[in-house]
């Protein structure tokens, strides 16, 4: 990889040009060994912090990427450890701050507000990125008259909404995984850029200790983030070295966050000929990380061998959904349903001819049976899915990247309209 021209150095990290990347367009980001506070009045090294903050925010954003949420991150920096590869963006100069708890710089802009106060939805905020100014928190009104132009992009409305949006659904993905390790994320900050080649808005900069306040087992006192280091009264060595346990603490926990427990889905179909319909089921769970067995089992014609697949995958150890597809006379799913504690979903291949008589043996069901029905393979999916989800925090944050996508496409599809472009 060779690396080219320095693009711009901040405070804690630089970004070099990557000539040779396939499409032109990447660059290289690579940390420093360099911790800073109040507008870097406050700066000292750190040996180690630029692996561990690097570490930390590949470890987030491989998350984010998996979820399906549009970002910057290409790739880890398989030489150096203190470097990942990205999209090239024209950077906006505002931090878009979300809140869960209020505690900080909140509490003496707000003083009426008590610390501990719960945000739901959580808040969010606008702060310009400023030096001489100390980071100005800004109302929405005031980004909208800035009218920035970013990447040949202006910045209006339509994009301050997209950020707004993005930045609740990322907070609320990155909150789930960090619950997941007994870790509550009590606020954080992100930053968009605009892809230099295509103009899309996105997701950039880094995601690393410094980025949040986080309190494992949601007590304050316990805290691992950039906080401890802004609250030390004096900078000593040995601060400075648990400062640093903290950084490396933070990097080893986030990498478990990656790591999830989906569950299975199991889709029966009562006959061979169901199978272009199972398929779609099975394309629309990948896409939420949910792992899927195709099986084929007929309740009416072969019920002990149904039961007995049945007491397989309950024996598994692993949540489960079963997902029950059965045209004309369904008792597949009502069997399935009737000798399992697991939740069942009816998803009959529903015919032109009859299928209006059909449906309701999916629809009607035996006192005491609990299934439900969802006509569209797509619909039993995310139904499934979101079943899943309750419990693991990858599949509940495709659910929420899902929701995000669809909203920026409804906003864009409308800003398109409404502009004639």
């Amino acid at each position: 990889m060779k690396i080219g021209e320095k693009i711009i150095e901040g405070k804690t990290k630089i970004v070099y040009a990557l000539p040779d990347s396939p499409d032109g367009n990447h660059v290289l980001l690579k940390s420093k060994d360099k911790i800073t506070a109040f507008d870097a009045t406050r700066k000292d090294e750190m040996s180690g912090k630029a692996a561990q903050s690097t570490a930390t925010t590949c470890a987030i954003f491989e998350m984010l990427k998996a979820c399906g949420l549009k970002t910057h991150f290409v790739k880890r920096c398989e030489s150096d450890p203190e470097a990942f590869i990205g999209i090239a963006c024209e950077m906006i100069p505002l931090e878009v701050v979300c809140r869960r708890i209020a505690t900080g710089s909140f509490l003496k802009r707000y003083p009426g507000v008590k610390e501990g106060y719960r945000f739901t939805p959580p808040k969010q905020e606008f702060f310009l990125k400023d030096d001489a100014q100390h980071d100005p928190f800004w109302t929405y009104e005031q980004c909208v008259e800035a009218a920035f132009e970013i990447g040949g992009k202006k910045i209006g409305k339509h994009e301050l909404d997209i950020m707004s949006e993005s930045a609740i659904a990322i907070f609320e993905i990155i909150e789930r995984a960090w619950a997941t390790v007994d870790v509550a994320l009590v606020d954080m900050k992100i930053e968009f850029g605009v892809n230099r080649k295509t103009g899309e808005l996105m997701l950039a900069d880094v995601v690393d200790n410094d980025s949040w306040r986080i309190w494992p087992s949601g007590d304050k006192r316990l805290m691992r983030d950039k906080q401890v280091y802004r609250n030390l009264p004096e900078v000593t060595p040995e601060a400075l070295e648990q400062v640093k346990k903290n950084y490396a603490w933070v990097a080893g926990e986030s990498q478990k966050l990656n790591k999830h427990n989906p569950g299975h889905v199991v889709v029966f179909m009562g006959s061979a000929s169901d199978i272009d319909h199972c398929k779609k089921i099975e394309a629309a769970l990948k896409s939420f990380n949910v792992p899927c067995d195709l099986r084929v089992s007929s309740a009416h014609k072969g019920s002990e061998d149904t039961l007995k697949v049945l007491r397989v995958y309950e024996g598994q150890g692993v949540p489960i959904v079963i997902i029950a597809v059965a045209g004309r006379s369904n008792g597949l799913g009502p069997v399935l349903s009737g000798n399992t504690s697991f939740p069942v979903i009816n998803c009959p291949p529903v015919s032109s001819g009859w299928g209006a008589e059909d449906v309701w043996s999916s629809l009607r069901l035996p006192s005491g049976l609990g299934c439900t029905t969802a006509l569209n393979p797509d619909g039993a999916a995310a139904a499934a899915a979101q079943i899943l989800g309750l419990h693991d925090h990858i599949i509940w944050g495709s659910l929420r990247a899902k929701r995000l996508n669809m909203a920026v496409g409804l906003r864009e599809a409308d800003d398109k309209l409404v502009s004639g472009k």
